[in-house]
C-alpha cells in the first residue's frame, strides 16, 4: 500500500497537489534595518490559504536566509507568497519531491522513455 506522501506524489503529477522548495536570500539592497523589520513582519504573517507548511529553516548561511518546504494546492498561493516578500527577498521557488518519492516516480518514468524500450 502506498504512503499518504506516495499518493500525494501521484496526485501532484496529475497537477492538483505539487511540493515546493522556496530559497529567500535578502536582496543586497535591503539594509539592516529592513531586515530586522523583515524579521518582526514575519513573526505576525501567515502563509496564504493554500498552502502546507512542511518546514521553514533559517540557515546560518550568507547566501540564503530562509529555506521553506511546503506543498500548494494552487499555484497562485505561490505567487501570493513571492509578491509578498519579493520587496525584502530574491526568491527561488522549485516543485520538488522528496527521495523516497523520487525514487518511485523516477523508476515509473523511466520504465517510459523510449530510448530505454528493448527493440
Amino acid at each position: 500500500m502506498p504512503t499518504s506522501r506516495a499518493r500525494r506524489a501521484v496526485r501532484a503529477i496529475g497537477g492538483t497537489e505539487v511540493d515546493y522548495v522556496a530559497l529567500l536570500s535578502f536582496r543586497p539592497s535591503v539594509s539592516g534595518a529592513d531586515r530586522d523589520d523583515a524579521l518582526m513582519r514575519r513573526a505576525a504573517w501567515q502563509y496564504p490559504e493554500g498552502i502546507d507548511v512542511k518546514a521553514e529553516y533559517w540557515p546560518l548561511a550568507k547566501a540564503v536566509q530562509v529555506v521553506s518546504i511546503f506543498s500548494a494546492d494552487s499555484y497562485s498561493s505561490v505567487m501570493e507568497l513571492v509578491f509578498e516578500w519579493s520587496d525584502v527577498f530574491d526568491i527561488d521557488v522549485h516543485p520538488a519531491v522528496s527521495a523516497e518519492e523520487g525514487l518511485q516516480i523516477g523508476a515509473q518514468v523511466m520504465g517510459r522513455l523510449s530510448r530505454l524500450q528493448q527493440s
